[in-house]
């Protein structure tokens, strides 16, 4: 199972981290902290020294109840960071965390290598077609309504056959617009309770009737804080326990704040597959 990013064949059989890089003043866990150039060449060099496949760079926080900002205001944060990190990084693949299309063509002309879509096309009715047209990896997940409004909109019959539904629905169309690699997000924390987020977990196995790479988004995240009583800061061994499960269940990309932790996970889960 591979993705061509930029003209370089990614072998998703063996799981992958993707770090994370937020460059949004309110981001759940890490808003604000890298906030000049030396912050964010450095973090995204630990990143890449850890085992990072791919950077992945956020500038509109989706987290629930977070500020709506405008088209403007995303293209003024994301696109210097992109050029920062390719000069820094020539070889980086960086991935672009936006629902716009206008963002993701400007992102990939930067030399961005994929897009990573939270609403799958549902928020910009023009972003299918345009990945289309850039011929580059597509990342969908699951989410229903927007950052403003998705925590009011958890209500499922059966949360599982929905989700594959979406994901049956989508895939369609994107293959419609020539999309050719496609990586699907079941959304955990997006429109989805602590309770529903540990369903999905536990039957993650049953999305691979898609045949795509599953990506899982866990980290740090209220189903781990919440359940344990703590905060953010204090979720890394949560993380590591549901990204340890997550691979077991055929996870390709872990999506994390700790790239160091995941590549250990990873290792050790390869080294049971191989003994």
């Amino acid at each position: 199972m591979t993705i061509n990013c930029k003209g370089s064949l990614i072998d998703l059989s063996t799981p992958k981290a993707m770090g994370i890089l937020n460059v949004t003043p309110d981001s759940f866990y890490d808003g604000g902290q890298y906030k000049d150039e030396y912050q964010i060449l450095s973090q995204t060099e630990k990143m890449l020294t850890e085992g990072a496949t791919f950077i992945d760079i956020g500038a509109y926080s989706s987290r629930p109840g977070a500020d709506h900002i405008s088209e403007e205001e995303e293209k003024k944060r994301i696109l210097p960071i992109i050029t920062l990190l390719l000069k820094k990084f020539p070889e980086i693949l960086v991935s672009v965390d936006t629902f716009r299309s206008e963002i993701a063509k400007r992102s990939i002309e930067a030399g961005a290598a994929l897009i990573n879509d939270i609403s799958a096309g549902n928020l910009d009715k023009n972003m299918i077609s345009t990945v289309g047209e850039l011929k580059i990896p597509y990342i969908m997940m699951h989410m229903k309504g927007t950052p403003q409004t998705m925590k009011s909109m958890d209500q499922y019959e059966d949360l599982i056959n929905e989700i594959n539904l979406y994901f049956s629905k989508k895939v369609a169309q994107a293959r419609q617009h020539g999309i050719n690699d496609i990586i699907i997000d079941p959304g955990f924390g997006f429109a989805k309770n602590v309770t529903q987020n540990f369903e999905l977990l536990k039957n993650l196995e049953l999305l691979h009737i898609h045949n795509l790479p599953i990506l899982a988004g866990l980290s740090r995240k209220s189903m781990i804080y919440k359940t344990l009583n703590t905060e953010p800061a204090q979720a890394l061994n949560g993380t590591t326990s549901l990204n340890t499960i997550a691979l077991l269940k055929g996870t390709s990309i872990l999506r994390v704040h700790d790239v160091k932790e995941a590549i250990e996970c990873i290792t050790l889960i390869n080294q049971i597959r191989v003994s």
